[in-house]
């Protein structure tokens, strides 16, 4: 295994003074902040990853495609993966009877939920005091770090993810959802990158994704007015970019029907003192040690604020 690089060289300066990324924050609902991650993070998460599907054996869940209880078996598999590490498969990298017609890799659309907990490369990345002060500095007084995922976008086979507010599915009353997108490679126009609603977190939840009673999951309607799709604006950015989301900003992207793949990082923060109801579909990893504590992460800060330009 690749040994974690030093958090400090995760992290270029922000763009721009903190204030004026925070009202730019508030007022359109994302920030995207380019070359923020360095050359040798996207390497080494990239890297990394690569090693975990080599280690991963696809034989058990490949093997519910092709029985009766695919639906239970997958949701099964979903439902359980707060904290731990399962892969998702990509639908159309496989044959009707559940056979892959890649190459493992290039077969999955995304890994989650606890890379960030329980992969050390990928912890040493998503749990740097950095990401904690960014989302201090956008609005956060605690900031919990509850998911992360490795999502791919494969050339010809990255599906269309259509629109949504991440909040929907990391609901906590008040909403406090704070998502981080690094882009580990280019996103393009051709290859599927964001597309966004500026201005659209102000608007209200539409739906939750929750778990149901009786068991599975669905969808609680909340708000039928529906997201204004013709009013989204493309989000293409360079390799080591980072785009930071609202909870309640819809966004999407398209499939990536090019030759070029379109890998990213996702991690979403919560306030740690709000609400997060039990029947929200992600049951975190519970250890409280994983995640920096709130008197380093206000320290930090605070040095940022003073135009300490090195931490980053």
């Amino acid at each position: 295994m690749l040994e974690p690089a030093p958090a400090a060289t995760f992290f270029h300066s922000l763009p721009g003074s903190p204030a004026q990324l925070r009202e730019q924050f508030l007022r359109d609902g994302f920030l995207v902040l380019p070359s923020f991650c360095s050359e040798q993070a996207c390497t080494l998460l990239r890297q990394r990853m690569t090693e975990l599907c080599e280690a991963w054996d696809p034989g058990t869940l490949l093997s519910c495609f092709s029985t009766h209880e695919q639906s239970r078996v997958i949701d099964d598999y979903f439902l359980a993966s707060g904290d731990r590490i399962h892969f998702f498969f990509e639908p159309a990298s496989l044959t009707s009877d559940g056979q892959l017609r890649l190459p493992k890799r290039q077969a999955l659309n995304k890994v989650g939920h606890a890379l960030h907990v329980l992969d050390p490369v990928f912890a040493r990345f998503s749990q740097a005091p950095e990401l904690s002060a960014l989302a201090q500095l956008l609005g956060l007084t605690d900031p919990r770090l509850l998911q992360s995922m490795y999502i791919f976008k494969s050339a010809g086979v990255g599906g269309e993810v259509v629109s949504h507010q991440d909040a929907t599915f990391l609901y906590t009353d008040p909403p406090t959802c704070l998502g981080l997108w690094f882009a580990l490679q280019e996103a393009t126009l051709e290859n599927g990158c964001l597309w966004v609603l500026p201005g659209g977190h102000r608007g209200s939840l539409r739906r939750r994704f929750v778990r149901r009673a009786e068991g599975g999951t669905g969808f609680v309607e909340l708000d039928a007015t529906p997201i204004d799709e013709s009013q989204m604006v493309p989000v293409p950015v360079p390799r080591g970019s980072l785009v930071v989301l609202h909870g309640l900003l819809p966004h999407r992207s398209s499939a990536n029907l090019s030759a070029y793949s379109r890998e990213a990082y996702t991690l979403h923060f919560v306030e740690r003192a709000a609400s997060y109801p039990e029947n929200n579909w992600l049951r975190p990893a519970t250890d409280s040690s994983s995640f920096p504590s709130r008197n380093y992460c206000a320290g930090l800060l605070a040095t940022f604020l003073a135009g300490n330009q090195e931490l980053f």
